[in-house]
């Protein structure tokens, strides 16, 4: 795997490492965080064969394992930082959808880039009375420099559930990133223009690394 891959399935591996846990649970976010990772590293080894024949499986395992633990309707608001006043309301529904979308995509194209590499999370802390929390990891592969990346994860003061709404991956956020680019779309052409563009994006076909390598050629 190339440097160039190996950074961007990093950068949005961090992100899928999302999750949620009910207040009733005894589970620290730290140890479920590791856990959904492992079910969700554990999933596509197993459908590996499945997944090399229709890379698109990568897809419905982001929806069935990841997703339901992110906090999608959260960080898509956020992205819009000091535009959401303004953007009409009638149009939010529409935006949140594709933006839901848009992370299913990107998981599933950072996921088809996993090559098998270790994540070490940090042993985990005292989180009492926190409302927010940042959860540390390294990833590691043989032969290439550690990668450090962090989970912002904030609770729901309504569900008492801990949810992912960014991360940061060699001091790049994935949520400010977003919302730079978004920023002067919306400014110029409005909200309608970003709803054009995650389409686009999500229009994208999930290809494994031997496949991009074939379509650059």
């Amino acid at each position: 795997m190339s440097v160039k891959w190996l950074m961007q399935g990093v950068m949005v591996l961090a992100l899928s490492l999302t999750f949620s846990v009910q207040a009733q649970e005894p589970e620290s976010p730290y140890q479920l965080l590791s856990e959904v990772a492992t079910k969700t590293f554990d999933r596509i080894k197993a459908e590996r064969p499945g997944i090399e024949k229709n890379p698109e499986i990568l897809r419905d395992i982001m929806k069935e394992e990841l997703l339901p633990y992110v906090d999608y309707k959260f960080a898509a608001l956020k992205v819009l930082g000091r535009h959401f006043k303004s953007v009409p309301q009638d149009k939010l529904p529409e935006y949140i959808q594709e933006f839901r979308s848009y992370l299913v995509t990107t998981y599933a194209l950072a996921m088809a880039q996993y090559d098998d590499q270790d994540v070490v999370f940090e042993p985990g802390r005292d989180y009492a009375d926190e409302k927010m929390v940042t959860v540390r990891a390294v990833v590691k592969e043989q032969g290439k420099p550690d990668i450090n990346i962090s989970f912002k994860v904030r609770k729901n003061s309504r569900t008492e559930e801990w949810r992912a709404f960014d991360m940061v991956a060699e001091g790049i956020s994935m949520l400010s990133s977003k919302q730079s680019e978004f920023e002067s779309i919306i400014r110029q052409d409005g909200i309608d223009a970003v709803i054009a563009l995650l389409k686009e994006k999500n229009q994208q076909p999930i290809r494994l690394p031997d496949e991009n390598k074939g379509a650059e050629a």
